[in-house]
């Protein structure tokens, strides 16, 4: 079973990736494999980066003008 790629190891493989394709002298079969992976790779990183996002917390000033931790809402309407 593979190891779960972190996202800067995700992100370095996407890039690697995008640098061959651009060169163009891979084979058309090899180039389809290079996109399938790379488009796997994007949406893995969309994964991790939601999962980021659920874990942010914003902290506000409570009642007693302590900070306390509320969960990260977005703000945009």
């Amino acid at each position: 079973m593979a190891k779960k790629m972190s996202f800067e190891e995700s992100l370095a493989k996407i890039e690697t990736i995008v640098k061959a394709l651009e060169k163009g002298d891979a084979p058309l079969e090899e180039s389809l494999a290079l996109f399938e992976e790379a488009t796997g790779l994007i949406k893995l990183c969309q994964k991790q980066l939601s999962e980021a996002e659920q874990k942010v917390v914003r902290l506000q000033k409570g009642a007693d003008g302590e900070p306390e931790e509320l969960p990260f809402e977005d703000e945009q309407p």
